[in-house]
């Protein structure tokens, strides 16, 4: 299982290869993650929102988690896997994350209830419930999908369960990371990928970037540089990196991030499912120039 001192350097949310007819395209999978296990990421997380877990079923995240599973065998790789289990129905959370053990997951990413807008007390006890089955939490906050914020205070309390291991920060802003880490906080990854840099040098111990999932070795080349005490040459790449990150999200991830994988040879398609589109025209130019 993974522990706090694991929770560092670059995770990689990963894709949900689909066919065209919008079936797991489970080749490709493998195929992706081979890729990403050999370019020396620390993590791999199936079923966020990069996975189009709203669109992709129980038994697909199975099959998914075993071949991924598969794959890290076949490569000798220890790459953990963490599996997102989150919902806004408690019952439903502690019920996939006590199948996301049973499958061998070595942590699970709960993101805040989304839609219900529950008060912090309940936000609280929905943590703690999910802490409570054994697998090592990582905790999801992102205000701008969930439409709730959890107070500072509050989050101090949730990364305080034991069972708790640290905190995927994509506040969209340096605030909850700066105070946590100021009053001796567990690991911190960054969520929102312009935010990298920023947020390395306020103590986030990694990222959990959608955006790495395409040229990992440039994001590992940022945080290993950092870590190294290089961090003009960090700076430097980071900025460069800046560019493509921002147009990347110019519209719904991850449209633009299975086109660019499509194109490479990764994966055979960049199906997506409804309601989800595959990107625009005017955006795929941006990435041709």
């Amino acid at each position: 299982m993974l522990t706090e001192q694991q929770v560092h350097g670059i995770y990689i949310p990963v894709i949900t290869p689909f066919t065209k007819e919008r079936e797991l395209d489970l080749p490709s999978f493998r195929n992706y993650i081979k890729v990403m296990a050999e370019s020396g990421i620390h993590g791999l997380v199936i079923n966020g929102t990069t996975g189009e877990s709203p669109t992709v079923t129980w038994d697909e995240v199975e099959q998914l988690v075993k071949a991924a599973k598969e794959t890290l065998s076949s490569i000798n790789s220890s790459v953990p896997i963490v599996v997102g289990t989150g919902t806004n129905d408690t019952a439903s959370t502690v019920k996939r994350t006590k199948m996301a053990a049973d499958l061998g997951a070595d942590a699970v990413l709960v993101v805040t209830p989304y839609y219900n807008r529950p008060t912090e007390a309940g936000i609280y006890e929905h943590f703690r419930m999910a802490a409570e089955v054994g697998v090592p939490v990582m905790v999801y906050e992102i205000p701008a999908r969930t439409g709730v914020k959890v107070s500072i205070d509050m989050m101090k309390k949730i990364m305080n369960l034991d069972g708790v291991i640290g905190l995927k920060d994509s506040t969209n802003d340096l605030e909850l990371m700066t105070e946590l880490v100021r009053t001796g906080s567990k690991p911190i990854l960054c969520g929102d990928d312009t935010f990298f840099y920023d947020m390395l040098t306020k103590g986030a111990t990694g990222g959990m970037m959608a955006s790495a999932g395409v040229n990992p070795k440039r994001f590992l080349e940022v945080y290993n540089r950092f870590v190294a005490g290089e961090k003009e040459e960090a700076y430097q790449i980071y900025t460069e990196l800046l560019p493509f990150i921002q147009h990347l999200f110019e519209e719904p991830a991850p449209a633009m991030l299975k086109h660019l994988l499509a194109k490479e040879g990764i994966i055979s398609s960049d199906q997506l499912r409804l309601p989800l589109m595959p990107a625009s025209e005017q955006l795929k130019a941006k990435f041709a120039l």
